[in-house]
């Protein structure tokens, strides 16, 4: 056998090794019949934890070698199959909250207009990473930068601020919140969650600018303790 050959048995070797060892680790085929998205813990492989550090260092690096290469993820072409969806699926499956696969899913959707019909559509992808990590701050804010795109606003909404209520020091969740108060012309509130946002080092400006183009952009106003000059 080659070296690369005994380098990719050894990587499977592992692979197989780190899936057993798992602690959530569920030999198990039969569907969760109470829920038509499925049980995220009736998997042979897995379920992984997006937001566990010992996941995300030894066994989800695993998963993405060989399902989630960048034409994976940027929508170009699958890795092991003609179909995209089929190396997505797989990645969701293992790893129902990977963030990245989740966007990936809820563009490839958006892209198409309708779900494959050989696998769940984006909104079971979400309902099963919800399920699977409810406190998982980032799942509810993808999912609510899908309905805003799709142009569900109030369900956009809804995502946005239970993403809050879990992190309130997402810059990303105030950012797209206040975007969504923008196009509803609700500019106190989009200029407070841009503020917010800002203030929490949120690296884009397009919020700002479109706030200043509609002549609603205000500097937050100077707390009252950086107001107040100092006692002599």
């Amino acid at each position: 056998m080659s070296m690369a050959g005994r380098e990719k048995a050894g990587l499977c070797a592992v692979a197989l090794a780190l899936f057993a060892m798992h602690p959530l680790a569920r030999a198990q085929t039969a569907q969760d019949t109470t829920n038509p998205c499925g049980d995220p813990y009736a998997v042979t492989i897995g379920p992984f934890d997006y937001t566990n550090p010992i996941d995300v260092a030894q066994k989800i690096p695993v998963v993405e070698l060989y399902h989630f290469n960048s034409d994976v993820e940027n929508l170009i072409r699958g890795q092991t199959s003609v179909y995209i969806m089929e190396d997505l699926d797989y990645v969701l499956r293992a790893v129902p909250n990977h963030h990245r696969a989740l966007y990936s899913v809820a563009r490839y959707q958006l892209q198409s207009g309708t779900p494959d019909p050989r696998y769940r559509s984006a909104e079971c992808y979400f309902d099963r990473a919800m399920r699977f990590r409810p406190g998982d701050a980032t799942v509810r804010l993808v999912h609510g930068i899908y309905l805003a795109r799709k142009g569900d606003k109030a369900a956009a909404m809804k995502e946005y601020e239970a993403a809050l209520a879990i992190d309130p020091r997402s810059a990303e969740a105030h950012y797209n919140l206040g975007l969504l108060y923008l196009e509803m012309n609700d500019f106190e509130r989009a200029r407070a969650h841009a503020h917010k946002a800002y203030e929490l080092g949120y690296p884009l400006q397009g919020l700002r600018r479109k706030l200043e183009r509609a002549g609603e952009w205000r500097a937050p106003a100077a707390s009252s303790a950086a107001a107040t000059p100092p006692a002599d």
